[in-house]
């Protein structure tokens, strides 16, 4: 039976991943769980998972987890520490890292040299240390499996490739709620109208990023150190529809394609059980499929992607620094701070003061995170 660590346990990932692992009882454990705040649903899962360690962001929670829990042999923790012990959990074969944002990065890297395989649904590890994951996981010797439903798909459709062959990727996006906005209509863009994603049911902070198109950014700078491929090689086309996941086109010509529901069940499970595919209960698609549509991302309303673009054509800590301004900036969106429109502009204000470094150690992007964290900050309250 194969033994999972959750990092995220509670939140979008997290929850899809555990109805995954309800289909395959006899197949794979949950036995280390990492949440963030949601209590409530943690104590749900220790009843019903029995893990042996779970871990809460806070200490109060912890404790408040710990009298609800009793006896139960389940070993309690909080914080960093948390998160590291649960990335580390002995035993455990595969970690899923479904925590948001660059605190997922130490407990990835952490769970990389303790010789866990990588199931990375946390994007901003390969974002702002893309580099230095690869290759400590060729050190140790670690598979690094991705979940977005994106990379899944050029994953699955390099299966048995050669990737000199590969001419190029092309990452599909949905193009959010706002793709057919007016300025007038983009300038009034609430934090709720943000979160109403078309199609994908994700957390709040990707969801944001969905609709700015920061988030395919953010895959663009992945697809890069996950396959190897060259930033003139990406290629982002937007599908509104979410059924063609990702494509990938050959040097002859030829495109292949990976086609689904939009269900994030589908690629956490295949990252789970590669080579296999045990049939699980994802609904079907439902053919023939009609009306799959195509266009070019509008750079102009959405500046997000070619910041990205930029971001990791610069390289070094810029991607670091591009990631951390856009947290600040999400964050400060959503609790009414800065406008919708001003997210990009805050996150190129911060890149434009950067003087990108290379990077030797985890502790030298953590150092260009937390610059840009506090740089964002000043300019928000300097000039917006």
């Amino acid at each position: 039976m194969k033994q999972l660590a959750i990092l995220g346990s509670t939140g979008s990932i997290g929850r899809r991943a555990l109805q995954v692992v309800d289909n395959f009882p006899d197949d794979i454990k949950p036995v280390a769980l990492a949440a963030g705040k949601n209590k409530q649903l943690l104590l749900e899962q220790v009843k019903k998972y029995r893990p042996r360690l779970v871990s809460l962001q806070g200490e109060e929670d912890a404790r408040w987890l710990q009298r609800q829990v009793g006896n139960r042999k389940t070993e309690i923790f909080y914080g960093q520490e948390g998160l590291l012990a649960v990335a580390t959990c002995p035993g455990v074969d595969t970690v899923l890292t479904a925590i948001s944002g660059a605190v997922g990065l130490g407990p990835t890297v952490a769970a990389i040299r303790a010789g866990k395989n990588i199931a990375l649904a946390n994007k901003e590890t390969l974002v702002a240390a893309g580099e230095l994951v690869m290759c400590l996981a060729h050190e140790y010797r670690v598979n690094i499996r991705p979940v977005d439903s994106e990379h899944s798909a050029i994953w699955q459709c390099l299966h048995g490739e050669d990737g000199n062959n590969v001419a190029r990727i092309l990452l599909t996006a949905s193009g959010g709620p706002f793709r057919r906005y007016n300025p007038e209509q983009m300038a009034g863009i609430t934090p709720a109208m943000a979160l109403n994603h078309p199609n994908w049911e994700m957390g709040a902070k990707i969801t944001v990023d969905s609709a700015t198109l920061m988030n395919k950014g953010l895959e663009v700078i992945e697809a890069r150190w996950l396959f190897g491929i060259n930033y003139d090689n990406i290629k982002v086309v937007i599908h509104p529809q979410s059924i063609i996941h990702s494509m990938v086109e050959f040097n002859d010509g030829s495109v292949l394609a990976q086609m689904g529901v939009p269900d994030m069940r589908l690629p956490i499970q295949y990252a789970l059980f590669y080579p296999q595919r045990p049939a699980g209960d994802v609904p079907k698609l439902q053919w023939p499929v009609t009306d799959l549509t195509f266009e070019e991302p509008d750079l102009e309303k959405f500046p997000s992607l070619a910041l990205a673009y930029r971001a990791g054509r610069i390289g070094k800590t810029m991607p670091a620094v591009l990631n951390a301004a856009n947290e600040v900036a999400v964050h400060a969106f959503l609790t009414g701070r800065i406008s919708f429109m001003s997210i990009p502009e805050l996150v190129a204000a911060v890149m434009e003061e950067h003087i990108p470094v290379t990077y030797n150690s985890l502790e030298d992007i953590l150092e260009a995170d937390l610059w840009a964290r506090g740089r964002a900050d000043e300019i928000i309250v300097d000039k917006f």
